[in-house]
């Protein structure tokens, strides 16, 4: 397995994002969902991705951490060789809606809940999930400090922020800053300054939806001809070609596509192995 570096661990180039095993109406049952995160680790995947607001119901905080948490209690192999990333300071609301709290003393309860859902005492990387126009950012990434230096986070990390956040979250968590985990695709580019501020201050850059989400996923080649075309040229999907395109960008970023079938990880584990021309990346930086 290809690895790269969060912090002070190396980790598999493509870790597994567990969101869509949690999402209302497209969820998958328990079972499925499990086989498919055994599928992601016995592949060599040791990065999961997760969070506290990952739940088909507001009243079910915390539903995807416990998933994860049960699928490497039941997995045949060391779950502590698995590196799991999970987020605080985005809420849900009734109907389905999402909000934003980031005062400390709901970091603090936030986080207290994920080390309860994940069974674990101190957790490996722990994300501030977007920024709340109601809460100083300086006082928000404030708390995650506070949060590693009570243990109870090993790295941290920052979601959705913009590269003056991301130098922020820099000068107040020094070396525990280790990734930032924000929006990147063929049909969001616009995080390509986040990215090199990434490469500037020497951090991971976990890029989220990087297929273009649960509902453009599948399309992504008919949606975007030149990785229909060149996926066609190397008979390959434009899901392989996609991730692959992402790797070579910068070798910051660690694509965290999200699953809910087996088989739709294993085949974005193959761009591991795919290799695009300087033309063919040319091609697909321009969009054309």
């Amino acid at each position: 397995m290809i690895t790269r570096r969060i912090g002070s661990r190396q980790v598999s180039a493509i870790g597994l994002g567990a969101m869509p095993m949690s999402t209302a109406g497209h969820m998958p049952d328990e079972a499925q969902s499990i086989r498919t995160i055994h599928a992601a680790l016995d592949a060599g995947v040791t990065l999961i991705d997760t969070a506290d607001a990952y739940t088909p119901s507001h009243t079910d905080v915390g539903h995807n951490e416990r998933l994860v948490a049960k699928a490497l209690a039941s997995w045949s192999g060391d779950a502590g060789s698995v590196l799991v990333s999970t987020k605080g300071g985005h809420t849900r609301t009734p109907g389905g809606g999402w909000g934003r709290d980031s005062r400390p003393e709901y970091l603090f309860q936030a986080c207290d809940r994920s080390l309860k859902a994940l069974g674990v005492d101190s957790i490996g990387l722990y994300f501030h999930h977007r920024p709340d126009p109601q809460v100083p950012y300086e006082v928000a990434i404030g708390a995650i400090k506070d949060l590693v230096e009570a243990g109870k986070v090993q790295t941290a990390g920052v979601s959705n922020a913009n590269p003056e956040q991301l130098r922020i979250a820099r000068e107040i968590l020094g070396d525990d800053l280790v990734a930032v985990q924000n929006e990147f695709s063929p049909k969001f580019r616009t995080s390509e300054p986040e990215i090199d501020v990434a490469e500037e201050i020497d951090i991971a850059f976990l890029s989220w939806s990087p297929l273009g989400g649960m509902g453009s996923a599948a399309e992504l080649g008919s949606r975007h001809a030149a990785f229909g075309e060149i996926a066609a040229a190397h008979g390959v999907s434009p899901q392989q070609v996609c991730l692959a395109w992402q790797l070579a960008r910068s070798p910051r970023i660690v694509p965290i596509p999200g699953a809910s079938r087996p088989e739709s990880i294993l085949d974005s584990l193959k761009a591991l192995d795919l290799e695009l021309s300087a033309d063919e990346l040319a091609r697909l930086n321009s969009g054309s």
